[in-house]
């Protein structure tokens, strides 16, 4: 198993750990997987309605026709140059829709006077490739278009194509979201999933998204590709219970592997491992087959295929490839309109950093 550690917003192989029979390559999967269309996203409906006001397919046809090629250019280039700038998008994605709804909110500095969402505790550890794809992105339109393109857009734009150049599916992106004005690390807390949530406890938040507990599950297959630090599954392979040692749930020789990275004393912050033991770099279904084997890394993960309200939907996604992208996509495209912006509700920020002058 390859261990690898964060340093420098990069990652860089920290230890080789336990003889497998497979060794990891990083590589990229470029070709094109045919856009979803019957899964969330009809042809024949070019748009959708956000409160009084409408996204739509075509939303810069005449302020700036080629956004979607330019976001795609910079995109493809950042990921050649690092492999896991599509898990880190993914995340950013997802922690920027479920506070303050997709209005890249989390792409914010802090100043004096207001602690930014990315400066949450539960957001230190977001991923510096994820900022700087989505940063480059904007700086890229602003030249072609000056003032045009929103960052709520060209989060959920470039989130759509990296995962696509990974593996996994494509689906048609509305557009017309608008920047929002606030951005505040106290709004962060209750917001996001935490790894003690219980299977209830997710559901919720994700229903209070607007989200089914199918797009949860589907969502949670994100952690296809990705990495989490020791800390957050140290509970599980150290001292789980007053009976249990080692979380039964999880495969025990696995577990063990996993303690000498993350030892209990003088324990590196920096050191992650993947959440897809399989194939970490892939956007696959392989995540769903791992929770069968007790190869889930988080608790949270593993819990989806032990709860009967979930196990279902795990199994057939880790039956069947089509139907997790299907269900993927689908669900990537409801999180995308979560109290999007519109109209006069916010801005087009000329930097993604920070709110306009």
């Amino acid at each position: 198993m390859m261990i690898w550690r964060c340093k420098d917003n990069l990652l860089v192989p920290a230890l080789l750990h336990f003889s497998m029979a497979k060794t990891i390559f990083f590589f990229l999967m470029m070709m094109m997987i045919p856009c979803i269309t019957g899964a969330g996203a009809s042809s024949n409906n070019n748009d959708n309605r956000v409160g009084e006001e409408l996204l739509s397919y075509d939303f810069y046809n005449k302020s700036c026709p080629n956004v979607e090629r330019i976001i795609h250019n910079v995109v493809s280039q950042k990921l050649l140059e690092s492999p896991t700038t599509a898990a880190g998008a993914l995340r950013l994605f997802f922690h920027d829709c479920f506070v303050e709804g997709c209005d890249a909110s989390v792409l914010i500095a802090s100043s004096e006077t207001n602690k930014a969402e990315r400066d949450a505790e539960i957001n230190e550890s977001l991923p510096g490739d994820g900022f700087d794809v989505f940063f480059r992105s904007k700086r890229a339109l602003e030249l072609q278009c000056p003032g045009a393109v929103s960052c709520a857009d060209v989060i959920t734009i470039a989130t759509r194509d990296l995962v696509n150049l990974v593996g996994g599916p494509r689906w048609e992106v509305q557009k017309g979201r608008r920047d929002g004005l606030v951005s505040k690390a106290s709004r962060v807390s209750g917001n996001l999933p935490q790894v003690n949530h219980t299977i209830s406890q997710l559901i919720s938040l994700f229903n209070s998204k607007g989200l089914t507990v199918l797009d949860m599950v589907a969502l949670s297959g994100a952690h296809t590709i990705g990495f989490s630090h020791c800390k957050e599954f140290m509970p599980r392979i150290y001292a789980y219970n007053q009976t249990f040692d080692i979380d039964p749930t999880m495969d025990q020789g696995y577990a063990r592997t996993l303690r000498s990275p993350c030892p209990k004393k003088d324990l590196d912050p920096l050191v992650v491992a993947f959440n897809d033991v399989s194939s970490p770099t892939t956007f696959d279904n392989a995540y769903f087959r791992n929770l069968q084997k007790g190869l889930g890394l988080l608790a949270t993960d593993q819990k989806l295929f032990s709860d009967p309200m979930t196990h279902g939907y795990v199994s057939s996604m880790a039956k069947d490839q089509q139907i997790f992208f299907n269900y993927f996509a689908a669900a990537m495209i409801k999180l995308g309109n979560v109290g999007v912006k519109m109209g006069t509700d916010g801005e087009v920020r000329q930097d993604c950093g920070f709110f306009n002058p």
